[in-house]
């Protein structure tokens, strides 16, 4: 039977990781810290096994069909899906396929491998159900390429009751700072528009959730502009809008003035010191307290219009929070990992390198999945 090896026992990792135990893959957990690995694993029974992780550790284990979780930060990723390649085994990552990655996609083709990506939260969740709303309104009587349209697709988290800062930790504050710090692209208007600096475009946003209108605070981030293909646009559509962005609470930005006003100002080696400086006052500061329940909002909205009125507009919406067993962000990060993983065992997937899935029937059963266990994920329609 093949085997799977999950890298990172970090809490983010843990729930999904629980789910295979639980459904009865044959699991090893590698973690640097041992402890860590066997408490995430603690009071589960199956077959499953924990080992300290090193690379060659890893190398020696792996045989041919396994499944390869990494987990761990992104810049380990090529360096692990390469000894994939070497050892014949499938490769799972939360996080975005860099150029690097993108690279191996013959060769895992070649091998006839999988090396799947971006089946997290946000990239994962949110391409599902773009997939989904993208598909729907082209077999819709609405459907035609020279509507207007319009796409945003938002998601954040926070604690579910607000503190005056608008926001808590769950790992690190450093790549919150520094994604402070990278630049945004994204279409308004119909033109694309670079965004420096995120509060320099924060504007409301009314969500339409199951528990009603709730006004939150977003701006864009990173470079939407190469989803619109991922998302399968046509070329000739006419795009008003498209963003990819996150979800604030209200009041974000007057709270957060001050970090803005000194990011600003932070330049070089002395720079990047300051920030991990910061970082380390932000985690004194304000991390979850125990028992402290998060909360996660997405909402991926899609609307066409024609001579200035609507003709189709629907929008996915998750609002869910965490529990005693777990924050909202774990689950929400690492059981879509567990559901690629399955996904890869059983031969749902095409060969090669790929982002989350987009056949609406694998994407409905992953959703299922997700409501199963509890998360509330519903479609609106905004023109009824």
């Amino acid at each position: 039977m093949a085997r799977v090896h999950w890298l990172g026992a970090g809490l983010s990792a843990v729930p999904g990781l629980r789910r295979l135990i639980e459904i009865g893959r044959t699991v090893t957990v590698w973690n640097r810290t041992i402890d860590k690995a066997h408490a995430a694993t603690e009071a589960l029974s199956g077959d499953f096994r924990v080992e300290a992780l090193t690379l060659d550790a890893l190398g020696a284990a792996i045989a041919p069909g396994d499944v390869v979780v990494s987990m761990l930060p992104g810049t380990m990723h090529v360096s692990i899906a390469e000894i994939c390649l070497e050892k014949s085994a499938h490769f799972v990552s939360s996080s975005y396929v860099s150029p690097e990655l993108a690279a191996l996609d013959q060769a895992f083709v070649a091998k006839g491998l999988v090396a799947i990506n971006e089946v997290r939260l946000d990239p994962g969740i949110d391409h599902l159900l773009a997939h989904l709303l993208v598909d729907e309104y082209k077999s819709s009587s609405a459907y035609d390429p020279a509507n207007t349209h319009h796409f945003k697709s938002y998601c954040g988290g926070f604690p579910k009751i607000a503190n005056d800062f608008r926001y808590k930790f769950s790992w690190s504050p450093l790549g919150v700072l520094k994604a402070l710090k990278s630049p945004a692209k994204s279409i308004r208007g119909g033109v694309a528009v670079d965004t420096l600096r995120p509060w320099h475009a924060v504007a409301d946003y009314q969500a339409i959730l199951p528990s009603g209108s709730e006004t939150f605070q977003s701006y864009p981030n990173r470079d939407s502009l190469p989803f619109m293909k991922d998302y399968q646009f046509g070329d000739d559509w006419k795009v008003e809008t498209f963003v990819r962005g996150t979800l604030r609470l209200s009041g974000w930005t007057d709270a957060w003035k001050h970090i803005f006003d000194e990011i600003e100002t932070l330049e070089g080696d002395a720079g990047e010191k300051r920030l991990v400086e910061m970082s380390a006052d932000l985690w004194d500061n304000y991390t979850y307290d125990a028992g402290e329940a998060d909360r996660v909002v997405m909402c991926v909205d899609f609307e066409a219009a024609h001579g200035g009125k609507s003709v189709w507009h629907k929008s996915y919406v998750l609002d869910s929070a965490g529990d005693i067993h777990a924050s909202a962000m774990a689950r929400l990060v690492s059981v879509p990992v567990s559901l690629a993983v399955e996904a890869v065992l059983d031969g749902k997937l095409s060969n090669g390198v790929q982002a989350a899935p987009k056949d609406p029937a694998t994407i409905n059963v992953w959703l299922d999945v997700l409501r199963e266990r509890g998360e509330t994920i519903e479609i609106v329609d905004l023109l009824v």
